[in-house]
């Protein structure tokens, strides 16, 4: 009988802590996986291609996100390499839209993630660019990012913004997919303003099916592309910790309390020679809301050399670095940045306090010119720590 008391009473403890951990362990087993195809990217030789993809497939419900990749296909399946079609950058968006929407009044409101950037700029939950093969985006256990939650009246849906270029028979291929006004044959700005002779090349000069110099000769055939994205995801549960997205921009330029993001900028040549030409670029950024680091990753463009954020104390909260290929397959591309290293700090180790003011700082290769390149931090930040919710 005094038996039968120990093993009942070992049995209640293995019980009561069950009751605590199976939820996390259920959790990671019922991990579902979509994958998804955009709408058809039709594009030609030298084209650019930057279309919106409003109410894309999607998993649907209340769920938490816990993955998002995504690369460019063809009609096959088979990856493209970046040095046929460049992923410029790919970038999710969420959406309310009223249950009573009509085609005349689509009531569209944007769903812009925690900052820091204001009206409705870099305002994505998810995204990236080249490096898209070659980053990590699983977000540990039991943290997400809560989705299809829409206040009552509303549906929640997505949108996709796909910018590619293809490459396949330009004069300069670096110059194309840093989008070079003279490449491009652009000289005038969406308003049919005139542009700066000091702006080399950037977004304004690649629009949606605008076309790069090709070779002479070279004879352009169209083909058809699509964004292959594979979703990860459970269904919400109550022990689940959601997390706050944040797209940091080191052109953020930040005047009573008002951010002014850019987005890109010009890295231009420096006067010297080796070791020394490195373009620094700086900006504090004041959070007026902290909590947990959980993830962080920086984006760059080619000639990018890494991105570090700071604390107010100046310790690294994340140092992120670019990876380059070698080789000629998707995902090695010789000479194309394709992928970014991530930061994934111990749940509870990295606090940001509440109006503390970070430090971007983006490095770059300044040994010739990078047109339009971009230094974005994409950072995933929790209020709770695991058995700690308030």
């Amino acid at each position: 009988m005094k038996m039968w008391n120990v093993n009942h009473c070992c049995w209640a403890m293995v019980v009561m802590l069950s009751s605590t951990v199976v939820p996390y362990s259920w959790a990671f087993v019922n991990e579902k996986t979509s994958v998804f195809l955009s709408p058809k990217i039709e594009i030609g030789a030298g084209k650019s291609s930057n279309k919106f993809y409003y109410d894309v497939d999607f998993p649907r419900g209340h769920i938490a996100l816990k993955s998002f990749n995504a690369e460019i296909v063809d009609e096959k399946g088979n990856s493209v390499p970046l040095y046929e079609a460049y992923l410029h950058h790919w970038i999710v968006m969420k959406y309310h839209q009223p249950k009573n929407a009509t085609k005349t009044n689509p009531g569209i409101e944007i769903v812009q993630n925690s900052g820091l950037c204001q009206y409705n700029t870099l305002p994505y939950y998810f995204g990236v660019g080249s490096e898209t093969r070659g980053v990590k985006t699983h977000i540990p256990d039991p943290y997400a990012i809560e989705a299809g939650n829409p206040p009552e009246g509303y549906d929640e849906k997505w949108v996709i913004n796909v910018h590619a270029i293809d490459t396949r028979g330009v004069q300069d291929k670096i110059g194309c997919i840093e989008c070079r006004c003279d490449l491009f044959n652009i000289t005038k700005d969406s308003d049919g303003k005139p542009l700066s002779p000091s702006y080399h090349g950037g977004l304004t000069c690649c629009p949606d099916e605008s076309q790069c110099l090709l070779k002479k000769g070279f004879k352009p055939q169209n083909r058809t592309l699509y964004l292959k994205y594979t979703v990860k995801w459970v269904t919400w549960e109550h022990f689940i910790l959601p997390l706050r997205v944040y797209v940091l921009d080191v052109t953020d330029v930040v005047k009573n309390n008002t951010h002014n993001c850019l987005v890109e900028y010009d890295v231009l040549p420096c006067k010297y020679g080796g070791g020394k030409c490195v373009d620094v670029r700086r900006t504090k950024l004041p959070m007026n809301k902290g909590g947990y680091v959980i993830y962080g990753v920086a984006h760059e463009h080619v000639g990018g050399i890494g991105s570090t954020l700071y604390g107010q104390d100046g310790k690294v909260i994340c140092n992120s670095l670019p990876k380059y290929g070698n080789g000629s397959e998707a995902g090695n591309e010789k000479g194309y940045l394709v992928g970014m290293t991530t930061c994934y700090p111990q749940p509870g180790s990295i606090k940001i306090s509440n109006g503390e003011v970070l430090t971007l700082e983006v490095d770059y290769s300044n040994t010739k010119l990078h047109s339009g390149v971009m230094g974005l931090f994409y950072l995933l930040v929790a209020d709770d720590l695991p058995h700690h919710k308030n």
